[in-house]
């Protein structure tokens, strides 16, 4: 493909599948992939060890925002498992970053202003030197609001609760249905509702509801997107 190397903004509701396709178009353009929601979970897991939450689902701001200041992230990529994986303050928590109870709190320390200072600050050193795919909520928004490739992904709730519920089961986790779609409106309400930074399309974005597409048919719609952004020739339609 193209040799202009660009930021490609993905940024969409929890559970659309924006991790595995963000993988598949940095892997298809030699691009390096960037999951930011996985910072936001390393500082809830962070939170969560220092007992937090454990008396409360909403612990004072200022504990989290005290937090901050000794929570040291790295993005490494393991060339054995073929991922980027997260390390908190030296230990590798990829895998524990993705268990319900932290799904059950992230939306609130996405929340927190000074938290989402100090990602952002972090994801835009990461894409300095651009060629790089990064997934979030506010990517095209506010991380990178002049990225050349904006795309906005959603699927309908009962297509997202399958796809997280099936993924868990995977992952040999315990989960029930019910509770996996519970979890999906409150992460949709609080995201879509904050004050910093609301989950919402940029105005330049394109919009993909992948609920009835394969991976591959969403790859063949990326690569004639990305070719017309490219040649200069993508008219926004």
């Amino acid at each position: 493909m193209g040799q202009q190397k660009i930021i490609i903004a993905l940024d969409g509701h929890s559970s659309c599948g924006k991790s595995t396709y963000a993988k598949l178009i940095a892997a298809e353009l030699g691009y390096s992939y960037i999951d930011s929601g996985a910072m936001y979970r390393a500082v809830t897991l962070a939170a969560m060890d220092a007992g937090l939450f454990d008396e409360t689902s909403a612990p004072p701001v200022e504990k989290i925002e005290a937090l901050l200041d000794h929570i040291d992230l790295e993005l490494k990529h393991n060339p054995e498992k073929q991922r980027t994986e997260i390390f908190l303050s030296g230990r590798m928590v990829e895998d524990l970053i993705r268990r319900m109870e932290v799904s059950g709190h992230v939306s609130y320390i996405a929340a927190i202003s000074a938290v989402r200072r100090k990602m952002v600050e972090y994801q835009r050193w990461l894409g300095r030197e651009k060629g790089v795919v990064m997934d979030g909520r506010d990517i095209g928004t506010v991380v990178f609001p002049d990225a050349a490739l904006k795309i906005f992904l959603t699927a309908s709730l009962e297509v997202r609760t399958g796809r997280r519920y099936k993924e868990l089961i995977e992952k040999g986790m315990a989960a029930d249905f019910s509770e996996v779609q519970k979890n999906l409106e409150k992460r949709d309400h609080i995201d879509s509702n904050r004050d910093d930074s609301p989950l919402k399309k940029a105005d330049d974005a394109i919009l993909l509801d992948n609920s009835e597409m394969t991976l591959e048919q969403q790859m063949i719609w990326f690569k004639d997107l990305y070719q017309r952004i490219i040649s200069g020739a993508d008219d926004k339609d």
